[in-house]
Order: structure tokens, then C-alpha cells, then sequence
């Protein structure tokens, strides 16, 4: 039987709230090669989830810059792993905004529906959803600030094949 564990949404944000401002020198900053907000993305869900998916092309994992999957540093490719995921590792469903909870994912889209640009949301206050993203560096941003033909919440719903210890 598969284990499914809850994804640790503090841990997440938390590391979302560290990192948001500068770089964690054990992944490589992506700004320059088309952009750094799902690989700092990624690097939340696995600080919240602790598990990768190591499947070749399809999977989600970052070993080093060379041995990564698209999905940890490519917005639409990370949206179709998550929602798609029946293995190891993180896994959403798309749900509205109003739903949205600190260390789920917004994925602004163009008008087709693909996602070019992952932040995590990392709180909420009087002006609505905070969020926390790298490329154009933020942290408790407004939601509200950006601006896009479309817009997708990823609500993380577990882990799967997580360790007994989590």
C-alpha cells in the first residue's frame, strides 16, 4: 500500500521566508538560464514534502544542475507533474484562489493556460494571498501586484512514499 504523508506547510513557508530574498548555495540560481521561481519553488515543496521523484524525464528531482528533471525548474512542466504525480513526491489538484493555504503554489498562465511563472504563498493579510518567488526576488508580496491573462493555485494534498519517520 501506498504511504501518503501531510505535506508540512510550516516548513514550506518557512523555508520560502528564508530563502526568498537570497540563494541556497546547494542549488544552482537559474536567473540567468530563462529563471530561478520553480527551481526556488521546488526547493520549498522538498523542504515541506522531503521527497523526491527520481523517474527519469517525467519525474520531479534536482540531484545537481545537470542531473535535474524539467519539472523542478520549468513552470508548466512542474503544473503537469504535480497534477499528474501517482508516484514518490509531492502531488496538487488545481483549485480556486479562495482556497489557496501557505505553501501552495500560484502559477501565473497566458492566456492557453501555460504556466510560465511559479510563487509560493506564504501567508495572507488584509490585501489578500501573500507570496514569496524568485526572478523578480519577493517576499509576502500581494498577489494583487501581478498582473496575468490567467492564474492557477496548485494546492499541495500530500506526499506519497514518504519515510515512517515523517
Amino acid at each position: 500500500m501506498t504511504k501518503i504523508c501531510p505535506y508540512n506547510r510550516g516548513k514550506a513557508v518557512a523555508y520560502a521566508l528564508e530563502w526568498a530574498m537570497s540563494r541556497n548555495p546547494a542549488y544552482l540560481d537559474f536567473e540567468e538560464l530563462g529563471g530561478d521561481c520553480t527551481n526556488f519553488a521546488s526547493q520549498c515543496l522538498l523542504a515541506g514534502g522531503g521527497v523526491m521523484n527520481i523517474t527519469a524525464v517525467f519525474g520531479w528531482y534536482y540531484i545537481t544542475s545537470w542531473e535535474r528533471t524539467a519539472s523542478w525548474t520549468g513552470a508548466r512542466f512542474l503544473h503537469r507533474f504535480l497534477t499528474s504525480n501517482n508516484g514518490s513526491g509531492p502531488f496538487a489538484s488545481v483549485v480556486p484562489l479562495s482556497e489557496a493555504q501557505p505553501g501552495d503554489l500560484i502559477q501565473l498562465q497566458n492566456e492557453e493556460g501555460i504556466s510560465y511563472h511559479t510563487l509560493v504563498v506564504t501567508g495572507r493579510d488584509k490585501r489578500g494571498l501573500l507570496v514569496s518567488g524568485h526572478s523578480r526576488d519577493v517576499c509576502q508580496m500581494p498577489l494583487s501586484a501581478y498582473v496575468a491573462p490567467k492564474v492557477c493555485c496548485l494546492q499541495i494534498q500530500g506526499v506519497r512514499h514518504c519515510s515512517a519517520e515523517e
